[in-house]
């Protein structure tokens, strides 16, 4: 279960992410502002690798998981820059919920393309989330 308690971290730094962010580009250029945020994840990753003593490269690096990291990289960059772009134009009360879309996007590329099965639950859970996001968001 250790997994939840990083998935509940994640969930709550991710809605302080919302609050800092829209605080964060008054008066800023959004891509500015994204570029910034993006030193500073990098900064304290790099802290976090270091305290841990974590620098060490496998063996041999496959080009399969690399190329696979490189992409999500590009996609972690370009959900920022889109996220910071809607927090300048929008209250945080409204983009926030339609960024955790992201979730039912995940549910379905998961049973698609990765052929997590499917269940009752997970039809259920996504139906709830994309309803919230419509109640929010209209």
């Amino acid at each position: 279960m250790n997994w939840l308690w990083f998935a509940v971290g994640s969930a709550f730094f991710a809605g302080l992410t919302a609050i800092f962010g829209k605080l964060g580009v008054e008066g800023m250029n959004s891509n500015l502002a994204t570029f910034i945020r993006t030193i500073v994840v990098l900064f304290v990753a790099g802290g976090i690798v270091t305290m841990r003593n974590e620098w060490q490269l496998p063996q041999h690096i496959a080009t399969r998981p690399m190329t696979f990291l490189l992409l999500s990289g590009v996609a972690t960059g370009l959900s920022w820059l889109c996220y910071y772009r809607a927090l300048q134009l929008a209250p945080a009360s409204w983009v926030a919920p339609i960024d955790k879309l992201s979730v039912v996007i995940a549910i379905i590329l998961g049973v698609v393309l990765l052929g997590e099965p499917l269940s009752s639950k997970l039809i259920i859970g996504s139906i709830l989330i994309l309803s919230g996001v419509l109640v929010l968001a209209l």
